[in-house]
């Protein structure tokens, strides 16, 4: 491991730590034997329905990459289908460092450089983003179940901004997709050249490359419809789960409430480690006690659910992923080796 990724591990380890360390320090009056009943009370089918989702979701990941790579090769999505769960096993099993799996296995299989498919990754991160924020702004601001809390007022400000930061995000990216190779130019040739301002170039070039991917406006329509899909079908897999146990606290809660859960997942997951995740369970979790007001006396079940929750969302694809890595005779570690190795020489 490299000193950049000890010392960002090591910042994501110390703050994960005084996060379990304040949610433990609350959970003093915690009852295991509460918490293993409410496991056991769970409709398995229903999180059995929610994994499939999940899976299905995982899966058009790679027509939407197959549409992508149509301008320089038309490849089927059916070819991209296994880079697609053996990359997210590699993220669950080997946390942020699994991440350039995908595009390593694809530029391998594809025949195209690893840097191109790294531009692709880049821009459908954009579109997950922007496709996360547009679900959770209309929740926030036409969700009517949404009126009753307490918090309205601030919830309906922050869809507002939301919107606000979409649209700024959204100039910012025709900016780049217009004059990129420009911006890139001017800040290399800058008075005072440094490693940084090159990186920065470096990325910003990457990123108008990957946007030029998008070859006409009826692709960028299908690339988007495609990602608010992908996103809807992850909201359902939350909200399968909650409705998975037999208790009215979580089978009360709708798919707007679904839809925060998820977002609130998402942010969390930022401060995320290999196996045993941290921050998407965290964040889950004290949206289930504090903004959902489950028990919040009785933090079994809500620590019950989100826990459930990060497993089926994210950890769920590891054993079909790692069966089609073996199939293909790939391991994870040494792929995500080569696939660092080479975005270290880009």
């Amino acid at each position: 491991m490299d000193r950049k990724r000890l010392i960002v591990t090591s910042a994501v380890v110390v703050v994960l730590v005084v996060l379990v360390y304040l949610q433990a320090h609350a959970f003093r009056k915690f009852a295991w034997s509460a918490f293993g009943q409410e496991l056991a009370q769970v409709n398995w089918w229903m999180v059995l329905a929610a994994i499939v989702v999940v899976h299905l979701a995982d899966g058009l990941r790679a027509l939407r990459w197959s549409i992508f790579l149509k301008p320089v090769r038309a490849i089927s999505p059916f070819k991209l289908l296994a880079a697609q769960y053996i990359g997210f096993a590699g993220l669950a099993l080997l946390g942020r460092p699994g991440e350039f799996i995908r595009p390593y296995i694809i530029s391998k299989r594809a025949r195209l450089p690893f840097a191109s498919q790294v531009a692709v990754w880049t821009v459908e991160r954009i579109f997950d983003t922007s496709s996360v924020a547009i679900i959770l702004a209309a929740d926030l601001l036409f969700a009517q179940t949404l009126r009753t809390f307490p918090q309205f007022g601030s919830i309906r400000t922050g869809g507002i901004l939301l919107i606000c930061l979409v649209s700024f995000g959204g100039l910012v990216i025709f900016l780049i997709w217009k004059y990129g190779a420009q911006m890139a130019t001017r800040l290399e040739a800058g008075h005072h050249p440094s490693h940084i301002r090159h990186r920065i170039a470096f990325r910003i070039r990457s990123f108008g490359e990957g946007l030029h991917t998008v070859h006409s406006p009826l692709a960028f329509l299908g690339l988007a419809a495609l990602s608010l899909v992908i996103w809807g079908l992850i909201a359902c897999a939350y909200w399968l789960v909650l409705h998975a146990y037999s208790d009215p606290e979580l089978t009360t809660l709708t798919f707007v409430h679904a839809v925060l859960l998820m977002a609130g997942s998402v942010a969390g997951g930022i401060l995320q480690l290999p196996l045993v995740g941290g921050g998407s369970q965290l964040a889950t979790i004290n949206l289930l006690l504090y903004l959902f007001n489950v028990n919040p006396d009785q933090p079994e079940l809500a620590t019950s659910c989100g826990i459930l929750l990060w497993l089926v969302t994210f950890m769920s694809v590891t054993p079909l992923g790692v069966a089609l890595a073996r199939l293909e005779h790939l391991s994870l570690r040494k792929i995500t080796a080569e696939s660092h190795h080479e975005e270290e020489e880009m």
